[in-house]
């Protein structure tokens, strides 16, 4: 039997009954890894002996009667998250030979789970695009079409997953970058509510790993079910053991509801910034029928719903302020330069970027207060919706694009080009408020491509959107696997 597609809890279920082994299942990815990795260039730093040898001890784990959540699993891990003995690059080149000395809790927390980590996943230079590529470790291909990307930048964990490298994945998000990989190559992936998973370890190098708490950024689960998106969060949640674990430990509220006719559902599919692609909107409209055939409450609009110029415009300058902070000297001040020639009445995002990149602490304070408005703006909206669907981003997965000039950059949506960062405003949508979110697949375009869709809920009541995503998946019919 050929296990490469099988869920992670399809899997753990085997190896409880004894019909395959961890060694064979590890050793069975890794050839698959070897085969068939030339093409798509999703693992960029195997650690296949350290994986067989994981395995070794996961099955002499389980003879012994051990039965951890992940036991014996193969797994892949984002190269971003540091792995004691195995270099941590972000794609830059000059930082090859940079090899912590300690894992991130992540992967801490994976391989107390008993995972077995086959090795880490490409990522763009500096985690800095919606594609993974970078001069060192070369482009991740997205599987359904090679011409095409993956996304970014957990685009390496996605293809991995949708080639069957592995049964889980993990990743991190502050630009979609959990959910539109997802979304481009057909997998499930969840964003977490900020703060929920610690995040201690996924540093740029050769940064200190030291317990920060991030702004925006998040890491979290991919998968191929929705349900092994739960089983994955429940290994990653909770804070810090440094720092707000030694006070308290997470319990996640349940799903507020059961079933698909109990939810409450606010489907949002335009955007006032940038338009919605054919093919993206008939991904969000099958789930909004889904929805309503099952019997759930589906509207099509709420007053309650924050305003998504003003949400675009925060999320651009939080993330662009953070991006720059440390920027040589002379490039910071050619950005004060640029943003003092911007015309008083230019409101674009192009604008709002390049102001937001010279931000005063006085500035994004201002906009700190402006994003708690917008919160209180959410928890009320989720006192008569359970979740919100929207788009990802405005398209399938687009051609590979290496213009050095990411500024400059075009997205295509429907034939009419639109600037390349625009897209990131529906993936701020949950990310600017720190909402979590699960990405799911929907179907396939009229080109053959995946698309997909989020569903976001309540702050800290992730099990909600991800139980939605359960009862949709048995709906739509969830992960395909592409034909090559």
């Amino acid at each position: 039997m050929e296990w490469k597609f099988q869920s992670a809890e399809e899997l753990t279920t085997a190896l409880r009954a004894g019909e395959v082994t961890s060694a064979e299942l590890t050793d069975e990815a890794i050839a698959r890894i070897e085969r068939e990795d030339k093409a798509i260039n999703a693992i960029c730093v195997p650690g296949f002996d350290r994986a067989r040898a994981a395995a070794r001890d996961a099955d002499q784990a389980r003879a012994r009667g051990e039965d951890r959540p992940l036991l014996g699993i193969p797994v892949t891990v984002k190269e971003s998250f540091n792995m004691a003995g195995l270099p941590t690059t972000w794609g830059m080149p000059q930082h090859r030979d940079f090899v912590p000395a300690e894992d991130a809790v992540q992967v801490s927390r994976l391989k107390a789970a008993g995972a077995v980590v086959l090795g880490k996943t490409n990522v763009p230079l500096g985690l800095q695009d919606i594609q993974s590529f970078n001069e060192f470790y070369g482009t991740t291909n997205n599987p359904w079409d090679h011409d095409r990307t993956s996304g970014g930048s957990s685009g390496g964990s996605a293809a991995a997953l949708a080639s069957g490298f592995g049964a889980l994945s993990i990743g991190s998000d502050l630009a979609g970058s959990l959910r539109t990989p997802a979304h481009f190559c057909g997998i499930y992936a969840h964003k977490p509510t900020v703060g929920l998973a610690a995040t201690r370890g996924m540093v740029p190098p050769p940064a200190p790993a030291l317990p920060v708490d991030l702004d925006l950024a998040v890491a979290g689960p991919m998968a191929r079910t929705a349900r092994d998106l739960t089983l994955l969060l429940d290994v990653m949640a909770g804070p810090d053991p440094l720092t707000h674990g030694m006070a308290y430990e997470v319990k996640l509220p349940p799903a507020r509801h059961e079933r698909l006719g109990d939810f409450r559902v606010l489907v949002i599919e335009d955007h006032p910034v940038i338009p919605t692609g054919a093919a993206v909107r008939a991904g969000v409209n099958r789930v909004a029928d889904a929805l309503a055939d099952g019997g759930a409450r589906v509207e099509r609009y709420s007053p309650l719903f924050p305003d998504l110029t003003e949400s675009a415009t925060l999320y651009t300058q939080l993330l662009f302020s953070s991006t720059v902070a440390r920027f040589p000297v002379e490039a910071y001040e050619q950005l004060q330069a640029n943003a003092a020639g911007l015309s008083a009445d230019d409101r674009s995002l192009d604008a709002a970027r390049l102001r937001a990149m010279v931000f005063t602490h006085r500035d994004w304070l201002a906009v700190y207060d402006r994003r708690e408005r917008h919160r209180h703006g959410w928890r009320q909206l989720f006192a008569e919706f359970d979740a919100v669907v929207c788009p990802i981003t405005p398209t399938p997965a687009f051609p590979h694009d290496h213009d050095p000039d990411l500024l400059g950059r075009r997205i295509d949506i429907d034939g009419a080009g639109y600037p390349y960062f625009d897209q990131l405003v529906w993936a701020g949508v949950a990310t600017m408020p720190g909402l979590p979110a699960t990405a799911v697949p929907t179907g396939r375009s009229d080109e053959g491509l995946p698309v997909g869709v989020q569903l976001i809920g309540p702050a800290f009541e992730d099990r909600t959107p991800l139980r939605l995503a359960e009862l949709l998946e048995q709906t739509l019919g969830g992960f395909q696997a592409p034909s090559y």
